[in-house]
């Protein structure tokens, strides 16, 4: 895959090194899955409220398309999986769509992962698109959302996960988690990359959408549990839905 402009090489470079980490709940990428412990709900229980009222119980996401953009190793694509949806999955570094694959199969479920930036998707749009802690590490933002919200199908929605820029966000995510708790590897985020709530919800509203439902994500640095609730201060996530017309 030849990179695109959105893409950043050494953003490249450091996952596919990291690649194998993924599915070590206790390594290096620890963080994403406990992030993903809290944002699957927040997903479904979104969906199920907007999209799908009355869906079955142990699969609600049945019968929906849906694409997850940056899906490292799978994390979050074989949550959805599990959940019912039929899912495409792209990530630039090949490393990961290698593991990711191979994870999938070990667990017995269908997904479609492709080595891709998100220029390389011509497809049908799709129902969900989940775009979790990636948009803090792309190049050309307003042209990747762009691309994210056109993806969207009308009606549909777009999840959005990021890091709030301002003082807070960079003393806990940056100084905090990379430097004192040594969390995360020195140099995971750039403060100058992290987008305010406010800058989402306009580059949503330009990809002709109108947020849904929105929470703060917040990590216990004692327990290392995370909560949703209404602090976005930091880590925060946004589902928005394309206009229907």
């Amino acid at each position: 895959m030849k990179l695109s402009r959105t893409v950043n090489s050494e953003e490249i470079k450091r996952y596919n090194q990291l690649a194998h980490t993924w599915w070590d709940p206790t390594g290096p990428m620890w963080p994403l899955h406990r992030l993903n412990d809290a944002r699957t709900p927040f997903v479904e229980h979104t969906i199920r409220t907007k999209l799908r009222p009355g869906a079955n119980i142990d699969r609600p996401l049945a019968g929906l398309k849906l694409l997850d953009i940056g899906c490292g190793a799978g994390l979050l694509s074989e949550s959805m999986a599990k959940l019912g949806a039929s899912v495409t999955a792209v990530d630039p570094a090949e490393r990961n769509i290698d593991i990711a694959r191979s994870h999938a199969r070990l667990s017995g479920l269908d997904i479609d992962y492709r080595c891709a930036a998100i220029e390389d998707i011509d497809a049908e749009p799709f129902d969900v698109v989940l775009n979790m802690e990636v948009v803090e590490h792309v190049e050309a933002l307003p042209d990747f959302m762009a691309k994210c919200c056109s993806l969207t199908a009308r009606g549909g929605l777009h999840f959005v996960a990021t890091i709030n820029r301002n003082l807070l966000s960079w003393l806990v995510a940056i100084v905090g988690a990379e430097y004192i708790l040594g969390w995360l590897p020195k140099g995971t985020h750039q403060w100058r990359k992290f987008v305010t709530p406010e800058e989402t919800a306009a580059m949503l509203a330009g990809g002709d959408m109108s947020i849904v439902e929105r929470c703060g994500v917040f990590v216990n640095p004692v327990t290392r549990e995370v909560k949703i609730g209404s602090f976005t201060g930091v880590n925060y996530m946004v589902a928005a839905m394309r206009h229907s017309g």
